[in-house]
């Protein structure tokens, strides 16, 4: 199961050998984090910021989605961050609704990954 997984995601194009470095090679750990980052409610918290255009609150989700993707090596997804991040630190929401609804859909297959 867990090689299934760890092929998927590389196949996807995630830096799971340099995540599982910063686990200590702990598979099992690293699986149990993958799933708690799956269900997390931050990707949904983003969106109602976004919704609400309140660019502060936006900015700290889509920030703190960047660091903890950019961790797991969740590379599609830490990309989307950074288009999400920088209109956000800026103040603007040029692009975010685009890329937000982009990366719901890559969060979408990081579940269909791990049923």
């Amino acid at each position: 199961m867990l090689n299934e997984v760890f092929i998927r995601l590389k196949e996807w194009k995630c830096d799971v050998d340099g995540a599982l470095e910063r686990f200590l090679g702990d598979e099992e750990m690293y699986m149990d984090f993958l799933h708690q980052i799956a269900e997390e409610e931050s990707v949904a918290k983003l969106g109602a910021a976004i919704e609400a255009g309140d660019a502060q609150a936006a900015f700290d989700c889509a920030h703190t989605l960047k660091g903890v993707h950019g961790n797991m090596g969740l590379t599609p997804l830490y990309l989307l961050d950074i288009e999400i991040v920088e209109p956000l630190r800026a103040g603007s929401f040029a692009g975010v609704q685009d890329h937000y609804a982009k990366l719901v859909a890559e969060n979408n297959k990081l579940k269909d990954i791990l049923k």
